[in-house]
């Protein structure tokens, strides 16, 4: 695999004026104007300075004094992951105090503070960013978690009538967010190695400016295991899509959550004893992001712990170029607040000199990601043998992320119907694929008592507007994928799947 960290345009960030792709809103938007004096007193040189400016309680009445996490020892831990489950590994204590010294004290994470979060936070953040992703002159702002940043910048960037672009089957929670506000998507091809990037500069070129309102200037994307379809981009398709973005002058919102749970990696026989060199290994063995690849600052990257801590944290981060850095802070400033100290607290100190460390923090993830490799693994072997030999349906083998994608062949069922296209719209289904997926769905619920996301629930709505008349399948006849995920245990996992090759061959005898 390539070196994660290559430049495949140079390292000079060229600083191109980006402001046009901010929407009305985040041009409207001012600074929260006491959020502002806070920061001049902030920068303020006085030494002694007393406040009588501020809101919130005194520090000597906060009713906690020290705050301890038990952790999972990593050091001298070949699989740490493995020991903590197993409760066979040591523990580590790492704490947060008010009055005595550590990364990042109670006194100074619990009053009120700006949108980016806390200096101590951003600082090891940004450290990490660096390390692992080396992006040119780029600015971490903390969010509460995925989700959170994700909704923040289609804010950043969407007007009414606005398209954005995505792949074809995509995770609804977060396309659900800017339709109230009036952005619609365009859906654009996918096969096993995820999005085209041909097929993205078809549509771009293609596109009729009069009958669809203005060309697509954002591009939202999960580039490594994707929701749903568990696809991975590989470098060269980065290469080319950033290639189009910079073409056709595209924002490329690079949402990552399962960036570190990346598969069949070789693996050497001994892990480096030096930190650093450990570091760099671990950095190696991961596919280069489109962060690292940005020279124009059109990437806005999403990161989270929910997939590689715990989801409840609700603390990620997003690296971005300094002008649309500002204007999240804004926005932060005047909605959300910046997270909660308890998980900025955690995050400085595991990653501090008093925790994990960064080195301690790669070692978790490389354990992590054995873990998953492993389920991942019994699902396609469990798969094999009570669902394949159906000969009703078939899975891939993600690279990465916690899904598979089945592919149910409904041609095969004998209440399958398929007409031929004899002209108009080039999106109405030809098949009755969509409906014996809804059944489907339905009847591995109720009589077999297991559940998969239908592949419908992730499908971008087509229009004929942007579809290529000859040749074209429509979407809802190629819906014909259940998404499956192989986070839970063994036990769950072979459950699940002789209960899905039973309930394969009930319905396909139908």
């Amino acid at each position: 695999m390539e070196e994660p960290q290559i430049d495949c345009n140079g390292t000079d960030n060229r600083n191109i004026d980006l402001s046009h792709h901010l929407s009305g809103e985040a041009r409207n938007r001012v600074a929260n104007p006491l959020k502002d004096i806070l920061r001049v007193i902030s920068e303020c040189p006085v030494t002694d300075l007393i406040s009588m400016a501020n809101g919130d309680p005194h520090h000597s009445l906060y009713p906690f004094r020290q705050i301890m996490y038990e952790v999972p020892s990593i050091q001298g831990a070949s699989d740490p992951v493995t020991s903590w489950r197993n409760n066979s590994g040591l523990a580590q204590i790492i704490r947060s105090y008010k009055d005595q010294e550590c990364a990042l004290s109670i006194r100074d994470a619990f009053p009120y503070s700006r949108a980016a979060g806390l200096k101590q936070c951003r600082d090891v953040l940004t450290d990490f960013t660096k390390l692992i992703f080396a992006p040119p002159n780029h600015h971490v702002t903390l969010t509460l978690g995925n989700s959170d940043g994700i909704t923040k910048v289609f804010r950043l960037f969407g007007e009414k009538g606005d398209h954005f672009l995505t792949d074809e089957f995509s995770f609804p929670s977060m396309t659900n967010s800017p339709l109230a506000y009036g952005v619609k998507w365009v859906g654009v091809k996918m096969d096993s190695g995820g999005i085209i990037p041909e097929e993205l500069e078809r549509v771009l070129v293609k596109w009729d400016e009069v009958k669809s309102g203005r060309r697509p200037h954002v591009l939202y994307i999960i580039p490594v295991g994707q929701n749903p379809t568990g696809s991975t981009l590989s470098v060269d398709r980065r290469k080319k899509i950033y290639a189009i973005a910079q073409r056709w002058d595209l924002i490329i919102i690079e949402d990552d959550p399962y960036y570190f749970l990346q598969y069949d990696i070789p693996q050497t026989n001994c892990a480096p004893a030096d930190p650093d060199e450990f570091i760099k290994n671990f950095r190696s063995t991961l596919i280069p992001t489109f962060l690292s690849m940005d020279v124009d600052g059109r990437v806005l990257r999403i990161d989270t712990f929910s997939k590689v801590l715990a989801p409840g944290m609700r603390l990620g981060w997003i690296t971005s170029n300094k002008l649309f850095h500002l204007k999240l802070a804004d926005y932060t400033d005047s909605s959300t607040q910046p997270p909660h100290a308890f998980g900025q607290m955690f995050v400085t100190e595991m990653l501090s000199e008093h925790g994990w460390k960064v080195e301690g923090f790669c070692r978790w993830l490389k354990s992590l990601c054995s873990d998953y490799q492993s389920r991942r693994d019994f699902l396609l072997d469990v798969f094999r043998r009570e669902v394949e030999s159906t000969g009703y349906a078939s899975v891939n083998c993600p690279e990465a992320g916690m899904f598979v994608w089945i592919e149910v062949f409904f041609e095969k069922h004998p209440r399958f119907v398929c007409e031929r296209y004899s002209g108009g719209s080039p999106v109405v289904a030809r098949t009755n694929t969509e409906r014996l997926l809804k059944e489907l769905f339905e009847r591995l619920m109720n009589t077999q008592g297991v559940v998969f996301i239908p592949s419908s629930t992730f499908a971008i709505p087509e229009n004929p507007l942007w579809v290529e008349s000859d040749g074209h399948v429509p979407l809802s006849d190629r819906a014909r994928f259940l998404r499956a995920t192989f986070g839970g245990t063994e036990d769950i996992i072979e459950k699940g799947m002789i209960r899905l090759g039973k309930g394969l061959r009930e319905f396909f005898q139908d």
